[in-house]
């Protein structure tokens, strides 16, 4: 980092004005001096909405839940309290559905038109904390994908508007009476087809429960409806906000046009290492320079969930490992703290942001009283290339630029400067450095500027790099690990550590039996979801380690659909989030027709085993799974029914249980021993 006081200029000999910006150009320095003006005075840019991070499409926060405090409100802290980490603005939540949304299931608050309960899943936990946190933070729904009973047995949720709306504005009742909880935005569907009829109903549903404090955000896609809405006046009046996904930086003139707000209401989605930060970075200040939109949000918010489904990785830091209380608080949450902690929502960006000439871009933005945050990016192409779209070769070179201060800014005398620096050839990075404060001379000060750095230049003295003990080290999960789903009063509706890929498993109180299995694990989708993704036919959690090779599972399993239904066991599960359809493993299966089966897929049609077990529903039975090698053997209530099925593939992946179909099925007694 180089700072340079810089009291007076030369005299200029070339002057040229681009995109409202003066460039001064003197030739007596060893490089170009840039000259930008900061100004207030020709009127301000759009009110800046805030930065956001999204949990859920799907199941991205899965795994947070079940670390142990003081972990667990350390990860919490380094994403939302104000002025120590990411310090987010904007947290958008998954409307769970019942479906497959990415890494997994979030459970729906109603199951079926008849089932309402707004204590499933940990969206609801979450945005609890966040508010504890920042009383201040936006809170956003979004469904993904719906319970089944919405589309009436298709794979449409807007054949019945009404019905639809309803649905999502029990949601935003529900956690306004239940958790206390006031809901800014609501989406429509996310990067599915939106429905004109249906945001107009949902638009007037919500004001006829007296939330019209909340705005719709649509439609969650490409630009498509900003060409409706110019057509469509009732429309118009219903959106509040255009959001769209991974716009490349770059807006369209029929959105501008609507002189709606522009939200790039998911973005990111790549690897949380440094070149993830560097595309974060590059598209914070990139999408209002090019494309005018004063939110982006980052998916996903936290890579909580098994590394080795869909996009692992991904998120602005990492908590994959409740079970030993490693995280890790990656790069990209201290390059989103280069806007957050000196900016908020309510101020205005200023008309004088732009491009630099040698590459990279800044923008400017203030409260409107006298106060200024500049933030400064030079990422360079092969540091900053999102995973999504494309992005066009350009250049960025060491530079030198002056900035002027005019209007309100011209009595600033000196600004706090923090600095950061993702050094890809010593590895040895510098994030959010506080620098010493910059003089301010004639309303002019200096920069030279280097690669691949992002600087916030700011009259907000209240920064801080927050810090917390190391957390422990990492290891892998449990070679031993059990669970006999007894809790009563359960905090969160799932059990630890088991991550649903297709149907929902809750805890579950089963009334009916006071013996060994009062508690249990019970799965409760009986009818498809209107999907989002390809779910399988089958439901399916999973659990542990992608690399366990010779195992035994073990667990009691019920069987409640007589005839027809059917439950399984599996090992070296090697597919799941999008991919579960595909999914190839040990799967031993039990049906209630009196057989048994033993498949390499999930689909059952790779059939390794298959003969008569008895079984039937409504009977506890005890099943274990054995896999050595190139061989597995099943036995069933202690004995032997079947041995040495020959699985030449896969060679490793998780644990599992499920059921044959959407239907209920409970589980108890569950344990996994791994051999070293």
């Amino acid at each position: 980092m180089s700072l340079l006081q810089f009291p007076s200029f030369a005299p200029a000999h070339s002057i040229m004005k681009t995109h409202s910006v003066l460039f001064i150009i003197s030739f007596g320095l060893r490089c170009f001096a840039e000259f930008y003006v900061i100004d207030d005075r020709i009127g301000l840019g759009r009110e800046f909405d805030g930065i956001g991070g999204l949990s859920g499409g799907g199941a991205t926060s899965r795994l947070l839940i079940n670390y142990e405090e003081p972990y667990r409100g350390q990860i919490l802290d380094f994403l939302f309290k104000p002025n120590f980490g990411a310090s987010l603005h904007i947290l958008k939540v998954e409307i769970g559905g019942d479906a497959q949304t990415t890494d997994g299931t979030e459970p729906s608050h109603m199951h079926t038109k008849d089932d309402v309960n707004f204590d499933r899943g940990y969206e609801w936990w979450l945005m609890k904390e966040a508010k504890k946190r920042n009383p201040d933070i936006k809170l956003i729904g979004l469904p993904w994908a719906f319970p089944g009973w919405i589309g009436q047995g298709t794979q449409w949720p807007y054949f019945f508007p009404n019905v639809t709306a309803n649905y999502v504005v029990s949601w935003i009742v529900g956690a306004k009476k239940h958790h206390n909880l006031d809901i800014d935005y609501v989406g429509i569907w996310n990067e599915k087809s939106f429905d004109a009829l249906y945001i107009r109903v949902l638009r007037d549903t919500l004001d006829q429960h007296n939330l019209t404090d909340v705005g719709i955000i649509a439609a969650d896609g490409d630009w498509q409806i900003a060409s409706i809405m110019a057509k469509d006046p009732y429309l118009n009046d219903a959106v509040e906000v255009i959001g769209v996904h991974y716009p490349g930086t770059n807006t369209v003139k029929e959105a501008l046009w609507t002189q709606k707000k522009l939200w790039s209401s998911e973005d990111y989605s790549t690897f949380n290492n440094d070149i993830g930060a560097g595309c974060w970075a590059r598209i914070l200040n990139q999408n209002y320079v090019n494309g005018r939109m004063t939110s982006t949000i980052s998916w996903n918010l936290i890579a909580s969930y098994y590394e080795d489904l869909s996009f692992g990785g991904d998120g602005l830091m990492t908590a994959e490992e409740p079970w030993s209380g490693h995280y890790v608080v990656e790069s990209p949450i201290w390059i989103t703290a280069h806007t957050t902690q000196f900016a908020q929502p309510g101020w205005f960006y200023l008309q004088t942001v732009g491009n630099f000439t040698h590459g990279g871009s800044y923008v400017a933005l203030t409260d409107l009283k006298g106060n200024l945050t500049i933030v400064i990016q030079t990422m360079t192409h092969n540091h900053s290339e999102c995973i999504r779209p494309p992005l066009p070769q350009f250049d960025v070179s060491p530079q030198t630029v002056t900035f002027q201060l005019k209007g309100s800014f011209a009595h600033l005398t000196e600004l706090q400067v923090w600095y950061s620096k993702l050094d890809f050839e010593t590895k040895n990075d510098t994030l959010l450095k506080k620098g010493r404060p910059i003089k301010v001379y004639d309303g002019s000060f200096k920069l030279k500027l280097d690669v691949d750095e992002v600087y916030t230049i700011t009259s907000i003295t209240t920064g801080l790099k927050g810090f917390y003990p190391e957390p422990p080290k990492p290891s892998l999960f449990p070679k031993n690990y059990s669970d006999d789903f007894t809790i009563d009063n359960p905090p969160f509706s799932e059990a630890p550590y088991f991550a649903d890929q297709t149907g929902v498993f809750e805890y579950f109180r089963n009334v009916t039996d006071v013996g060994p299995h009062a508690f249990t694990l019970r799965q409760v989708i009986t009818e498809r979801p209107v999907c989002w993704a390809t779910d399988a036919d089958q439901t399916i959690s999973i659990i542990g380690d992608y690399s366990w090779t010779d195992l035994n599972v073990s667990c009691d399993v019920l069987i409640e659909t007589p005839n027809t239904g059917g439950v399984f066991l599996a090992a070296r599960v090697d597919k799941g989030g999008e991919s579960i359809r595909r999914a190839k493993g040990v799967f031993y299966w039990l049906y209630a027709n009196g057989t048994y089966k033993v498949s390499n897929d999930i689909d059952g049609k790779r059939v390794l085993a298959e003969g008569l077990s008895g079984t039937r529903a409504g009977v506890w039975y005890s099943i274990t799974l054995s896999v050595k090698g190139y061989f597995a053997s099943g036995m069933l209530n202690g004995y032997p029914l079947w041995k040495n099925a020959v699985v030449l593939e896969p060679k490793s992946g998780w644990a599992a249980l499920g059921t044959l179909s959407f239907e209920y099925a409970q589980f108890d007694n569950f344990q996994v021993l791994v051999d070293s």
